[in-house]
């Protein structure tokens, strides 16, 4: 949340005259595409250029007030859970390969130009609906559910808006899934290795 603020305050900054200019009501306060370019908005074109990188910087970057407060609500809404039930390093692992797979996915399809954090909310739904498959029961069942339904629905929303890099979105939760069962997995070995 912090390393997202911090870095769309940075991208105002470094073109102010880019980020004040008119724009329609979703569009206040934009960062140009100039400044999103030079701190690291992920795509095709940056990965023609080499700019491997990108996948991971692509997560903290974002294109409006409005992209970054709804990104930050969601990620408020579901972080704290997965923090709880993964613990918070593999809470930024989860966030961290969720957000790179879902741009890695929208890469390869060729999207030009991508930012934003959302791939990677995604991946904390899929980490929340690998520990509800995971765990099983009356409990695990009741959170697959939860999560998985919120996933789908607001997926389907994805389509409804502009703009919108639903790839990404269904290449974080891939990634967020498989790193919550990749990392749930380390962990027993782990474990057993102690018993």
């Amino acid at each position: 949340t912090v390393a997202c603020i911090v870095l769309y305050i940075v991208s105002l900054i470094y073109d102010p005259r880019g980020a004040l200019r008119p724009s329609g009501l979703f569009n206040i306060l934009s960062p140009s595409g100039e400044a999103l370019f030079d701190l690291g908005a992920t795509g095709s074109v940056p990965w023609h250029l080499g700019r491997w990188w990108t996948l991971v910087t692509a997560i903290y970057l974002h294109g409006s007030v409005l992209h970054i407060l709804f990104n930050l609500l969601m990620i408020r809404q579901v972080g704290p859970d997965v923090e709880q039930i993964y613990g918070s390093s593999r809470l930024v692992v989860i966030f961290t390969v969720a957000g790179a797979v879902g741009f890695l996915a929208s890469n390869l399809l060729g999207l030009p130009l991508t930012i934003g954090a959302s791939g990677s909310f995604y991946g904390l739904l899929g980490a929340m609906v690998a520990f509800g498959q995971k765990r099983g029961g009356t409990f695990g069942s009741m959170v697959l559910r939860q999560y998985g339904q919120w996933a789908l629905l607001m997926f389907v929303l994805g389509f409804l808006m502009p703009g919108v890099n639903n790839v990404a979105h269904a290449g974080g939760f891939v990634g967020g899934f498989a790193a919550a069962l990749v990392l749930a997995l380390a962990e027993r070995r782990a474990q057993n290795a102690f018993e």
